[in-house]
């Protein structure tokens, strides 16, 4: 009780300076909410300065908005894969149906060959079909078939083709090896940078030895792939210049399309271990080593 009394023992001038304190406390809170409830100044927010400002933060929210949106450029609609379908506003069995039509190696030559496929709405083909990209000898075929009084169809326009002398595209050669930018091009859905990209990803291998290879070229898709490679085999395979894999240096080892640089530390590491590699194998017994494309890697290297 000794310990409370000192602490709440005041004499009467302490007892009166409180007093004063929590008097000056209130009126200064009365004062300050009586400012804030009873204030007469009004902001007028139909200020013209203030209305334009508005305006000007409204239009740069839509326009924020706008470029939100994911922009669609021109395509060739039978080379849509399930994520762009998707994108598109086409559901999982539109997308299906398009596959399954593209499985039995026809195309869809027109918007409405597209909706008869897909069988997708009127309202989402007028949406998308502004961005169809068919290729130029299709476009061509279809202005001379609206001439025409009879409806064609898919087997028809082979007939046509004969009807309007349309050229036939002829490659060169098919082997893929020996290929041109313009043999290339005579793939629907290979163009003029993709047959570069491809020509330039075959020296880098010093030529196609697996026709898995082709897969490999960046960008390019599946089914693209797949439709080159019923037209372009390997005759005859490249001669690569191997490199011994216990003399070659870092810089050159580098060069091997397939090794990156930690994979390339992993074998300098592994041939210090072991002072030098009695077989090509022996790079599977580094951890780490990729076995899945041990096939390829083993194309550049040798041990001796």
């Amino acid at each position: 009780m000794k310990i409370l009394k000192s602490h709440f023992w005041y004499n009467k001038s302490q007892r009166n300076g409180i007093f004063l304190l929590a008097i000056f406390i209130i009126i200064l809170q009365i004062f300050i909410f009586s400012d804030v409830l009873f204030d007469d100044d009004k902001i007028d927010t139909n200020q013209p300065n203030l209305l334009a400002f508005q305006n000007q933060i409204d239009s740069l929210k839509l326009v924020e908005i706008e470029n939100r949106k994911p922009k669609i450029y021109p395509f060739n609609p039978n080379f849509i894969t399930d994520y762009k379908g998707e994108q598109l506003g086409m559901s999982l069995k539109e997308i299906d149906r398009l596959l399954s039509f593209r499985k039995t190696n026809k195309f869809v030559n027109s918007k409405e060959e597209f909706q008869k496929v897909t069988k997708i709405s009127d309202s989402l083909l007028a949406k998308i079909s502004p961005y169809f990209k068919f290729p130029d000898w299709v476009v061509e075929r279809n202005k001379n078939n609206q001439n025409s009084t009879s409806n064609t169809n898919s087997k028809t326009f082979d007939n046509s083709n004969k009807k309007y002398n349309y050229k036939k595209k002829v490659v060169s050669t098919t082997d893929i090896n020996k290929a041109t930018a313009e043999d290339f091009r005579t793939i629907n859905g290979i163009g003029a940078a993709f047959s570069e990209r491809i020509i330039k990803y075959r020296s880098k291998l010093q030529g196609f030895s697996l026709d898995a290879q082709l897969y490999e070229v960046w960008g390019l898709e599946k089914e693209v792939a797949d439709k080159a490679l019923s037209v372009f085999k390997i005759v005859d395979k490249p001669i690569i210049k191997k490199v011994n894999v216990n003399t070659v240096e870092f810089k050159q080892l580098l060069k091997n399309p397939y090794i990156d640089y930690e994979l390339c530390k992993k074998i300098f590491n592994y041939r210090d271990e072991v002072a030098e590699l009695q077989d090509i194998s022996e790079l599977k017994n580094i951890k780490g080593f990729p076995l899945d494309l041990y096939d390829r890697i083993t194309l550049y290297l040798l041990a001796e």
